[in-house]
This record gives C-alpha cells, sequence and structure tokens, in this order.
C-alpha cells in the first residue's frame, strides 16, 4: 500500500474531502464570474469569443489540477508549488516561486478585498473617494485611488487572517459553508436569468455588427482575465499537510473543485448574455467603466427589478468572503514552508501551540494583501497576479516529468490523467500565456517580473545565514 509523508511538525491533517473540495471550490470562486465578462467582452468583441476564451481558461485550469493532482498527492506537505519546484529543480527556484507567491500574487488577495467593498458599497454606500491620480507609464493610463473602498478592503483582509488563525479544523467548516452558499448563489442567478428574465433571449448571443477581426494577443488578454476568476485551482496542495488521508484526498479534492467551478462558470457566463444586450455587458463595472454595476447585477436586475443589485450583492459578499477565507488558509502556507527551510522570516516558521496553524505567516498574507488593496484597481491587481503566477505553474507542471525520471519507483497515489499529453498541452498554453501577457500587458509584466527579481537578494541574504 502506497504510503504518504507525515504531516509537518506541529500541524494536523482536520481538513476531510468535502473540506478540501470546498476549499477548491470556494478558493477559484470568487469575484471574477461577476466581474470579468465585461473587460473580455472589450477586448473580443463577440460572446462566443469571450465562451471561447472561458473554455480556454477552463481547459488550462483542469489540466493544470490534473497534473498538481499527481504532485500534491506525491509530495503532500505545507507549501505546494514552492516544495515541487524546490524538489525539481534547486533551493533557488523553489525560493523565487514562493517568494513570488508571497510578494507578488498576495496582489490577488487584495483585489478580493476590492472586490469584497466593491459588492459592500452596493449594500451600504461607503462614500466616493478621498484623493486620486491619474498617470502614464509605458504610454498606458493608470489610476490610483484611496477612499472608504479601500479602507474597507484592507480591514476584511486582515479580519479574515485573524479568524484563521483559530485552527485548520475551523476554518475548514467556514470554508465548507461558504462555498455552499456562493454556489447556490451563482445557480440562483442563472435560473432567474434564463427562466424569469423577461429580456432574455438567444439573439443576444449574435455578434455586433461592424467588428473588426480580434487578433491572437486580444484573446490571449482576455483567456487572461478568464484565468483570474478560474484561479486558486493550485492553492490546496499548498495546505496538503493538514488534508486528512491526502494521496486520496489532495487528487480528489482537486478534480471535483474544479469540475464544479467550470460548470457553474460555463451557465453563468451563458447566463449573463441570454439576459443582457451586448451593449450592457461591454458597459459593466471594469476599469473602463468604473461606476457601472457588475456584470452579475445587471443580470440579477433582469428579473428582480431595482432590488436585484442589493440582493445580489449579498451573493457577491458570501462568494468574495469564501475566496478570501481560501486563499488565505492556502497561500499562509508557503512562506511558513520556507521560513522551515530557513530561506525567509524565521518567525512565519512557528505554529502557534493552541490553533496548530501557522498564526503568523497567515497573518502576514493578510496584512500584506491589505496593503496591496491599497495599491491598484481591480482589473490591475489581478492581471499583475496571473502573469507572475503563471511563469510558475509552468515550472511546478514541469516538474511531473521532472520527478517521473528522477523518482520514478517514489510511491504515487494518483498519476496524472492523459499523461504526457495533458501536461505537455498545459506547458505549452501557459507558455503562451506568459509571452503573450508581456507583449499585450508591458506594465503589469514589468512589475511583476521586477518583484520577482526582487527576491535574488533576499535569497543569497538567507542562503549565507544558514548553516
Amino acid at each position: 500500500m502506497a504510503t504518504t509523508k507525515p504531516a509537518d511538525p506541529g500541524l494536523i491533517r482536520g481538513l476531510s474531502l468535502n473540506a478540501t473540495v470546498a476549499l477548491v471550490a470556494g478558493s477559484i470562486i470568487g469575484t471574477g464570474v461577476f466581474f470579468k465578462a465585461a473587460p473580455m467582452a472589450q477586448l473580443v468583441g463577440s460572446p462566443w469569443l469571450v465562451m471561447l476564451a472561458w473554455v480556454v481558461a477552463g481547459f488550462m485550469s483542469l489540466a493544470g489540477a490534473l497534473t498538481y493532482a499527481e504532485l500534491g498527492a506525491m509530495m503532500p506537505e505545507a507549501g505546494g508549488e514552492y516544495i515541487y519546484t524546490r524538489n525539481a529543480y534547486g533551493r533557488l527556484a523553489g525560493f523565487l516561486s514562493g517568494w513570488m507567491r508571497f510578494v507578488v500574487a498576495t496582489a490577488g488577495v487584495g483585489a478580493l478585498g476590492v472586490g469584497f467593498a466593491t459588492f459592500l458599497n452596493a449594500i451600504v454606500p461607503l462614500g466616493g473617494s478621498w484623493m486620486s491620480a491619474k498617470y502614464t507609464m509605458f504610454g498606458r493610463e493608470m489610476i490610483w485611488q484611496l477612499g472608504p473602498r479601500e479602507i474597507a478592503a484592507s480591514l476584511t483582509l486582515i479580519g479574515f487572517g485573524f479568524l484563521n488563525t483559530l485552527g485548520i479544523v475551523f476554518g475548514g467548516r467556514v470554508q465548507t459553508l461558504l462555498t455552499v452558499l456562493k454556489c447556490g448563489g451563482i445557480l440562483f442567478i442563472v435560473v432567474g436569468a434564463f427562466l424569469i428574465s423577461p429580456g432574455g433571449s438567444a439573439a443576444n448571443f449574435q455578434a455586433p455588427p461592424a467588428q473588426a477581426a480580434v487578433g491572437l494577443g486580444a484573446f490571449g488578454a482576455a483567456v487572461l482575465s478568464a484565468l483570474w476568476a478560474c484561479n486558486g485551482w493550485a492553492f490546496m496542495p499548498m495546505v496538503a499537510g493538514e488534508v486528512s488521508n491526502p494521496g486520496r484526498n489532495v487528487p480528489r479534492g482537486l478534480i471535483y473543485g474544479v469540475l464544479i467551478v467550470l460548470a457553474l462558470y460555463g451557465l453563468a457566463n451563458l447566463a449573463y448574455f441570454y439576459a443582457l444586450p451586448w451593449n450592457e455587458v461591454i458597459t459593466s463595472n471594469s476599469t473602463a467603466y468604473r461606476d457601472a454595476l457588475p456584470v452579475a447585477s445587471k443580470t440579477a436586475q433582469t428579473f428582480m427589478g431595482d432590488l436585484g443589485p442589493k440582493i445580489i450583492s449579498i451573493v457577491f459578499l458570501i462568494s468574495a468572503a469564501g475566496a478570501i477565507n481560501g486563499v488565505v488558509i492556502s497561500k499562509a502556507r508557503v512562506p511558513f514552508a520556507m521560513a522551515r527551510d530557513g530561506l525567509f522570516l524565521p518567525k512565519l516558521a512557528e505554529v502557534s501551540s493552541g490553533s496548530r496553524v501557522p498564526a503568523a505567516s497567515v497573518m502576514a498574507v493578510s496584512v500584506w494583501g491589505s496593503i496591496l488593496a491599497l495599491s491598484g484597481t481591480f482589473d490591475q491587481l489581478t492581471d499583475m497576479t496571473i502573469f507572475a503566477e503563471w511563469i510558475f505553474y509552468g515550472l511546478a507542471g514541469g516538474s511531473v516529468f521532472v520527478f517521473r525520471r528522477k523518482w520514478p519507483d517514489r510511491p504515487r497515489p494518483y498519476r496524472t490523467f492523459g499523461y504526457p499529453v495533458v501536461p505537455v498541452l498545459f506547458l505549452i498554453l501557459a507558455g503562451w500565456l506568459v509571452v503573450n501577457s508581456v507583449v499585450q500587458k508591458p506594465i503589469e509584466s514589468s512589475v511583476g517580473l521586477a518583484l520577482i527579481a526582487c527576491g535574488l537578494p533576499v535569497y543569497f541574504y538567507y542562503t549565507r545565514r544558514r548553516p
């Protein structure tokens, strides 16, 4: 019988299969599914091209989940892709992966906080910004603002960080509850759009007239937006050191969770385009239309009237809360694992004696995310996050080939479905996405690369200190 590595010292395996599935689905379903149809439609100019971008993003996410399922079952330790990259390519590559996950990709936590505050503002008006500024970098206009929404986003992230210092079992139960509620909320929108919305029509799927041909770069940028909404499938393996029966539950949690999300996302986006005319979709909330309603709120308005956006905003709040909770649980285990290897702040390696979680690491992720929530718009934060993450998703995904050669006899409770075709396609698409991101979004890509490079002196500092 295949054996698995015991839990990390001090941690407990308190996440069941249900909690693991909820952690996967709940970390993926956040704010993107309610927002991203609008910027994607602006990029590609056609409902069906938007749906095709979702299909590509869904395939990439599923291929990545199938690949990570083998890695997570084989190495069920805290840290996830940091562990895979370190063991496959060496300590420097592993460190940069972990550095990216903490310093750069925590912008995704900030973006979730911004989304939460945006939905809260629809229920309880928070007021306008106190200060704002527009500036140009590399020929592109950037927007920065500070006000009650940004403060609410930051405080929310810190609050969820505190909750997740109370224990992994408690965090898993909270995650399960929030995930069930958010899935029900999405299905409510879908049913209302298709069965109740008076303006719903298949004619809304027709492409607008006189649209220019869409280039591969614009389509790639739309896929990037969709991948933000699909992001999160790689998070659960980061907490694999606290999953019960990991050889079974890690791969099952990944696969079941991703399939649930892809089904819900497909239904939700079909509902948007069925219920709303094209012009209503493209003018929904985005960087270009900051004060407009999100596309999901407009959809709810078609069958619930003026009450719709407020009621649906409660669904949005629950969804964003579930994503924040899941992402904080997962990402906090990366700096914890780095610190245990002597490559990061020693304080982050500590496990709380009462709750048995890396409380200092949890709060570090929450506080850093709250700072990033003050630094940019939702779309700017998500674009920078996705670009940086997919560099290391590709590296971690490629490690499955390294380990098949390096450790051919190591027990593998799960083997990647469709190997080697599925991992190869995943790597090709990941490489294309990274290159396309550099071309289409040079500002966000440059910032992401610069922040990753900033990890080099930190790495050499800690390697000199290690005995």
